[in-house]
């Protein structure tokens, strides 16, 4: 009976889940009716909600946790102020005498903006409204316009400074300790989150190489479907006038994510203190484009609270899911599981993967890493995997989740702001090249971990 309890539980979470009820408040609800039934029935020890308050203040007094509001602001106050959409209109001058084009301008520009804002919904929302419509009426092929929005909007998830990675790299963090704990070590050596920036730097960039290189060579083997910008609707890229304004749009952006990144990675600044100079750098970006002001202060003050009280509330509801889950003896019967399968580590690992993919199509990614990585982390981490490696997967595969038909997150945005015309079943065939480019990153992590792992230890020293 006890033993069925963690499963039971866990399977009316992901039931009531699907209702539609707000994440937050069902994974504590669920908890806690579970705690009264097993305190009812004897099977359950008080003590471990006891622990909540401690859990709550421990929350609270993150350091590396203000990073996240930090980084949302910073987000969203370079959305409102109109970056991308100067971005795509010079980058499409600076690719457009190219097949595909305009099109690697969106990728180079959905790169710059995950590098910028972190916050994949807004990335995907804002190339759809603004790129959409310029790759249409240049005639491109409607799957693989609403292709390269999706895949590109998606890199907000693994190129650093990332939401996903703030949060990721501080759960990261703790199941390393506990693991490090669990196998006797009592000083093992910290992971932060600028060691999960600096793994996901170079995956993120080769991500966007990919892209690149397919969209390439799709104008190569089908001009049809990328055709270039007509010489007489294009500048001069040579010209003063042109350069002066290719670097008055590209240089402020590309300042403040060396700003943020490189205090980072010289080690003038953490993680949470490098979100502070993203923030402000964010305010004088918007400034010298006239695009800030109380109204606008406002609205991102407003938006940046809605996104920061929804991530936290998960957060708590997330640590009342596992207390209770683990005084149920979840973490424990897990444990014995993926211990239990016959091929080791690689096994319990693809399994775990797997599951992170199944859940990212009906989860958000905070969920996933609140409730599923603190069970799961410490035990493969115990079983020897590298903590950086092991984060940089996650980011990964859920990133490909997202963009997985036919519940994939990006797949959603882009519907929800593409033309009548686009049909959903071209969205999906639009997306499924890039599916296949972010699965061949992943086996090559697998096989050559070193690209996540060398430039932490470059840095950092681990």
């Amino acid at each position: 009976m006890n033993a069925l309890l963690p499963l039971a539980m866990f399977l009316v979470t992901f039931a009531v889940l699907l209702t539609g009820f707000p994440v937050a408040f069902c994974l504590a609800g669920t908890a806690l009716i579970f705690a009264g039934i097993g305190l009812l029935t004897g099977h359950f020890d008080p003590a471990f909600l006891s622990a909540l308050p401690s859990r709550i203040y421990g929350i609270m007094s993150n350091e590396t946790l203000i990073a996240v509001p930090l980084f949302v602001f910073m987000g969203i106050v370079l959305e409102r102020s109109k970056i991308a959409e100067d971005l795509l209109e010079t980058m499409a001058q600076l690719f457009g005498g190219l097949r595909g084009g305009l099109g690697i301008s969106v990728c180079l520009v959905g790169g710059l903006l995950a590098a910028s804002t972190g916050i994949v919904g807004a990335t995907v929302v804002t190339m759809g409204l603004i790129s959409l419509p310029a790759m249409l009426k240049r005639g491109y092929a409607p799957p693989i316009a609403t292709g390269i929005i999706c895949a590109s909007g998606t890199l907000g998830q693994i190129i650093p400074p990332s939401i996903v990675l703030v949060i990721l790299g501080d759960v990261i963090s703790s199941a390393h300790q506990q693991a490090q704990l669990n196998i006797g070590n009592f000083a093992p050596v910290s992971v932060s989150v600028g060691d999960l920036f600096m793994g996901a730097l170079l995956p993120g960039l080769a991500l966007v190489g990919l892209y690149i290189l397919y969209i390439v060579l799709v104008g190569i083997v089908r001009p049809q479907t990328l055709p270039a910008i007509p010489t007489d609707e294009r500048e001069q890229i040579l010209s003063a006038a042109f350069l002066r304004r290719l670097a008055a749009v590209l240089l402020p952006p590309l300042l403040l994510i060396f700003g943020v990144l490189g205090s980072i990675l010289f080690g003038i600044a953490t993680p949470t203190e490098a979100a502070s100079v993203g923030a402000i750098g964010a305010i004088f970006l918007s400034l010298l484009k006239g695009q800030f002001n109380k109204k606008v202060l406002k609205e991102v003050m407003r938006a940046t609270t809605e996104i920061n009280a929804m991530v936290f509330t998960i957060l708590i509801g997330a640590s009342i899911f596992s207390l209770v889950f683990r005084g149920y003896g979840g973490d424990v019967a897990v444990e014995e599981f993926l211990l239990g399968m016959t091929g080791g580590v690689v096994s319990s690992f693809f399994l775990v993967m797997a599951v992170m993919f199944l859940l990212g199509f009906f989860l958000d990614f905070f969920e996933i890493i609140f409730v599923v990585v603190p069970i799961v982390g410490p035990i493969l981490l115990a079983m020897g995997l590298d903590p950086v490696w092991f984060g940089v997967m996650i980011a990964l595969n859920l990133q490909t989740s997202f963009l997985t038909p036919p519940f994939g997150f990006s797949l959603f945005y882009l519907r929800g702001v593409a033309p009548p015309e686009i049909s959903t079943p071209q969205i999906y065939r639009g997306a499924a090249p890039f599916i296949a480019l972010q699965v061949l990153l992943l086996i090559v992590l697998w096989f050559v971990p070193e690209m996540a792992t060398k430039l932490p230890k470059i840095v950092f020293g681990r």
